[in-house]
């Protein structure tokens, strides 16, 4: 079978272990029955998620002129402090920041490869940590909007890493943490807007993902560079497809790549 469209990141669905969908324009795959079967992948074209013209993806799937135009690639989606809705303060398009910063947003600790402190909507969890490859995950603050969020990370970040080694999540080469002393730790440190909406007794949230074998030293396709590759699927984790050559596929990283995928 051979299945052809644009990259996205895929959907996924929490449970033992976690289910992964790669949806196309025409077609739908559940990546976790393609596990020890061979795939080949194929790199076609261009395609920016917004403008959908066969441009080179610039960031983000997006081509260099929508990324500097549009309100999905603006800088407080990466720097959630900047956010200005909840000041009426319009960065690029202030229907759409007011419909995305101001609704509820959590703080996080994630364990994918350390200890990591993150932002995302309250309606993104668990998809968030799944997208990262946490096996573990806790929430530190739920507030009513992004910017406080944002400033509450940034506070935390002072005292814990904000970022994922992704060679070490791929690896498995973690441990297990505590995360509920971790947030009580850190509870200190939260700035004072933000104090009230701390969250005390909350449980720490496990995640399973479909791996058959872990890489031991993994090596990321680059589609550009090997237009072609082929290999046997062993593992889905975070967003990125593991291989029995320990090649490994980072599908939100290739957004707006047009590939085919055929199944052996």
């Amino acid at each position: 079978m051979i299945y052809e469209g644009m990259l996205t990141k895929m959907l996924t669905e929490n449970g033992s272990p976690i289910q992964y969908y790669l949806v196309f324009d025409n077609d739908f795959l559940s990546m976790n029955q393609l596990l020890d079967k061979k795939i080949s992948i194929n790199f076609l074209r261009y395609q920016c998620l917004h403008c959908s013209l066969q441009k080179k993806i610039y960031r983000q799937g997006y081509c260099y002129n929508c990324f500097f135009l549009i309100p999905q690639a603006a800088d407080w989606i990466i720097n959630p402090e900047l956010s200005k809705a909840h000041l009426g303060i319009e960065v690029r398009e202030l229907a759409y920041e007011i419909g995305v910063q101001l609704q509820p947003h959590v703080v996080y600790l994630a364990n994918s490869s350390s200890v990591k402190v993150g932002v995302t909507r309250k309606s993104q969890i668990p998809t968030r940590w799944i997208d990262q490859g946490a096996h573990e995950a806790i929430e530190i603050v739920e507030v009513p909007n992004r910017y406080l969020a944002g400033i509450t990370e940034v506070a935390l970040k002072s005292h814990v890493s904000d970022k994922t080694n992704w060679r070490a999540m791929l690896k498995n080469d973690i441990k297990d943490e505590n995360l509920a002393e971790w947030r009580n730790q850190l509870q200190r440190f939260i700035p004072e807007e933000a104090r009230e909406y701390f969250l005390e007794h909350n449980l720490e949230t496990n995640l399973q993902f479909p791996v058959l074998k872990y890489p031991s030293s993994p090596k990321s396709l680059n589609l550009i560079k090997s237009p072609y590759y082929e290999g046997i699927l062993k593992g889905i984790k975070g967003q990125y497809l593991i291989f029995d050559d320990d090649t490994v596929f980072n599908v939100r990283g290739n957004e707006g790549c047009v590939i085919s995928i055929a199944v052996n």
